[in-house]
């Protein structure tokens, strides 16, 4: 059975992320395992991940979790909400050192976990905080700072939209990170958007260009997308479909 942290694992990590047309270095992979590694001895005493296997630590926690770096700036601030056992923001941070991240999660546990793996990881200009993103949003300063937010399947893609879009900078993408979306999920969130015109800060939903790239996962052949939503301006680019 294949060992996390192995030669084999590690290559499958190179081989997987060429093949999302992704390039990351062997630093960067030993960082994935150490990451790995600390995940699932935390997770024998505190409920961090179902995901266990190996193979599917590596594709289903980092390689799923690095897709984004196409559409995101290297220098940005990112807000990951719901971070877990830190995907996707640490490994987006392993693989753009250049982010300044946030990572919230309401368990005291799990960041405690994420605490523990920026010491270990070496990690600057990151931070984890227990806060639920509700008293987040009224903190000082907090509101309208971030250039990208991003989560993985929490909530329902409006529900994560509408939590998300007062930590928004003006020019800034929302990124929802998914399964298979069909266009009928589109549609809804944009007719949800608008049916909760009233709750929103800037009451300018339909500003918004909503994008979904589908792609496959190496290895597994598991179908995901990313929902993006930006405000004001154009399809994303320098993105091929996967």
């Amino acid at each position: 059975m294949m060992k996390i942290g192995s030669r084999k694992w590690r290559n499958l990590l190179y081989e997987g992320a060429r093949k999302l047309d992704i390039q990351i270095d062997k630093r960067t992979i030993d960082k994935f395992a150490t990451h790995a590694l600390e995940l699932l001895k935390w997770n024998q005493k505190t409920n961090l991940t179902a995901i266990t296997d190996p193979v599917e630590v590596a594709v289903k926690h980092f390689l799923d979790s690095i897709v984004p770096v196409k559409i995101i700036p290297h220098r940005a601030s990112l807000l990951d909400i719901g971070s877990g056992g830190g995907f996707p923001g640490i490994p987006l941070k392993l693989s753009l050192p250049h982010l300044s991240v946030t990572l919230i999660d309401a368990s005291r546990k799990k960041v405690s976990f994420l605490k523990h793996m920026i010491r270990i990881l070496e990690l600057e200009n990151i931070k984890a905080l227990h806060i639920r993103s509700e008293a987040f949003a009224k903190a000082p300063g907090v509101a309208k700072s971030f250039e990208v937010v991003i989560s993985r399947a929490l909530s329902s893609m409006t529900s994560f939209a509408l939590t998300a879009l007062p930590f928004l900078k003006k020019d800034g993408v929302i990124i929802a990170m998914r399964g298979n979306v069909s266009n009928h999920d589109i549609q809804l969130l944009r007719s949800s958007f608008n049916k909760k015109h009233d709750m929103l800060m800037d009451k300018d939903i339909d500003e918004f260009e909503i994008n979904v790239k589908r792609y496959s996962l190496p290895y597994l052949k598991s179908n995901r997308s990313i929902v993006s939503l930006t405000r004001n301006s154009p399809p994303l680019g320098g993105w091929d479909e996967l």
